[in-house]
């Protein structure tokens, strides 16, 4: 086996199968090389029948392009789910807080806890949001929090996203893929179910519609059929039932949110929305805008339709406030945060700034608004020439990046050309944030196909997995 200085997930230092996959272990021994193969073909086939694709935006080609699905579980024990879902529960409801706290009293800032030049000169933070508070006080209700490990019970969250989260789709579809491919392995393994999401979905959407709706009609907003998640927007409407949308099947009339029909014309109570701040509403942000629809955020902020997530929840995610979370968590809940955050040097201090450039081949550089694994510097990874050029984006616009050391990422057993190998994973759990918090048991595990690599985004070589959780 391969890359053993790294936490593998499936052996242990002598080479025998941990706790959770003493069963997949057993399974494995009695495989052939070449059956394991046929079943990924088999798997290739089902995903490329089903339109599970994603858009690479910055190539030349800029194609469709197949999300690669590895056909070997990854396993968590229930014990350590628990643990996990706790952290994560803190996590979001703390988040949650500090939204609604910065968009009304600001007492973290007045208290000294986060700086203000961080929230209210940041671009993610609208101030068109001051003073008003959605629905149950959430703002952040689909939230995808990402989580790699590096020991035996050594997890760190990496980031939070609670913008629009993506991926989840690609969760079910793995669940559903691995269920049709190896009926054996969920007999002899009691996995957690996945496939209620866009049942919890529907009811954390219900539970936060405009007060007085107790019926209310959700629709999921998408820019459209170019935009890389279309087809995630596409099967979450059709699993909840819901209508996909696009901004110009609504208008605004009378303070209230209107679908069109091929009838008479439907109120939207809940939106869904899958597209970005900027371009929710004409009227309110980007003029040019031909995504959004006039008038919508003045009928948000009358209280005729709720918008998941709310505007402004951005700033939750910014890389830069990120480093502040453990104090966010105390702060709202007043204890310790069970999940601890990756070390971060904010590269807008004089101090950080100089020690990442002091150690630029040892760190990993993010941009603070970047997403996708785009937009990044992997130092040890990287050549003389790539580091160069990124120190001259440093030393231009220190504020734009964070910089964390470089993570001993675990690995998972992962079916290579060569047979099963060890291959780095992260971990996106999905929550639902409504009348209470819903965590889907496992979410979705991205792997670095390339041997070697460590970074798991689709959009730079990685696939993903079928995330089990084993029930007690």
């Amino acid at each position: 086996m391969e890359e053993r200085q790294f936490f593998d997930e499936m052996l242990d230092e002598s080479g025998g199968a941990r706790a959770p996959y003493r069963d997949l272990a057993k399974w494995l021994e009695g495989k052939n090389p070449a059956e394991l193969k046929k079943k990924s073909r088999e798997a290739e086939v089902i995903f490329r029948r089903l339109g599970i694709t994603f858009a690479v935006y910055g190539t030349s080609e800029a194609t469709e392009r197949l999300i690669p699905f590895d056909i070997m579980p990854r396993i968590i024990s229930a014990s350590e789910w628990r643990r996990l879902s706790a952290g994560i529960d803190q996590r979001v409801k703390a988040l949650n807080a500090f939204l609604h706290d910065i968009y009304h009293r600001q007492e973290i800032i007045r208290a000294g806890r986060v700086p203000a030049d961080l929230v209210i000169q940041n671009e993610a933070f609208l101030p068109e949001m001051i003073g008003f508070t959605p629905p149950a006080k959430v703002y952040a209700h689909i939230i995808g929090t990402d989580i790699v490990r590096v020991g035996a019970n050594e997890f760190y969250v990496l980031e939070d996203n609670t913008r629009t989260p993506s991926g989840v789709s690609y969760m079910l579809e793995n669940r559903e893929t691995m269920m049709r491919l190896f009926p054996e392995l969920f007999r002899t393994h009691r996995v957690a179910p996945v496939e209620h999401y866009p049942d919890l979905l529907k009811e954390t959407l219900k539970s936060v519609a405009p007060d007085g709706v107790d019926d209310p009609t959700i629709c999921v907003l998408t820019p459209g059929i170019f935009n890389s998640a279309y087809f995630e927007h596409a099967f979450l409407a059709d699993t909840m039932g819901a209508e996909l949308v696009e901004g110009r099947d609504l208008y605004v009339e009378g303070g209230k949110v209107w679908m069109r029909t091929t009838r008479t014309p439907q109120q939207v109570h809940v939106i869904y929305r899958r597209i970005d701040d900027a371009f929710l509403d004409p009227l309110t942000f980007r003029p040019e805008s031909m995504l959004g629809v006039p008038g919508l955020f003045d009928a948000y902020r009358a209280g005729n339709v709720t918008i998941c997530n709310a505007p402004g929840t951005g700033i939750a995610d910014d890389k830069a406030i990120y480093a502040y979370v453990p104090d966010i968590i105390e702060f709202y809940t007043g204890q310790k945060p069970i999940l601890n955050n990756v070390p971060t040097w904010n590269c807008a201090k004089e101090d950080d700034l100089k020690y990442v450039l002091d150690h630029l081949a040892e760190v990993v550089v993010k941009e603070v608004h970047g997403s996708g694994g785009y937009g990044m510097l992997i130092g040890p990874t990287s050549s003389k020439r790539e580091l160069a050029e990124f120190r001259k984006r440093l030393e231009a616009n220190p504020k734009n990046y964070i910089a964390q050391p470089t993570l001993s990422l675990s690995t998972c057993p992962t079916h290579s050309s060569s047979g099963v190998a060890p291959r780095h994973v992260d971990l996106r759990p999905y929550v639902l944030v409504g009348d209470k918090v819903r965590i889907t048991p496992g979410g979705l595990t991205r792997v670095a196909l390339k041997k070697g690599s460590l970074v798991v985004n689709s959009s730079q070589g990685g696939g993903t997995k079928d995330t089990w959780v084993l029930e007690d």
